[in-house]
């Protein structure tokens, strides 16, 4: 018992405070609105791009090595390969750390 008459007990306290949270999360659902398609596009597109560009600047520095360097091995192939797998680990890595964040949000608006 508390030495309070008025003292609201434990229950009313996690009531109040699971109400406090939904409520928080239903205004901040309302102020960052739904993504629409054009947002998924883009998102696609920033992922396509961010594996694109090191696999073309790979092989357009192979093109320039073999050009000047020429050798036995040519180098278009390997850093072709090089800058694709540069391109999915930065795309992976990128996309692990929105579904971290999105996790991190939800389980923020769930307590």
């Amino acid at each position: 018992m508390s030495d309070e008459p008025n003292s609201p007990s434990n229950d009313e306290q996690s009531l109040a405070g699971k109400v406090g949270s939904k409520a928080a999360r239903k205004l901040k659902a309302r102020r960052s609105g739904v993504p629409g398609v054009w947002f998924g596009l883009g998102m696609m597109g920033l992922i396509g791009w961010s594996v694109v560009t090191p696999t073309l600047v790979g092989a357009a520095l192979g093109l320039w090595l073999d050009s000047r360097y020429p050798g036995e091995h040519p180098w278009t192939l390997a850093l072709l390969m090089a800058g694709l797998a540069l391109g999915c680990l930065n795309a992976w890595h990128w996309v692990a750390n929105q579904d971290k964040a999105m996790r991190e949000d939800q389980n923020d608006d769930g307590q």
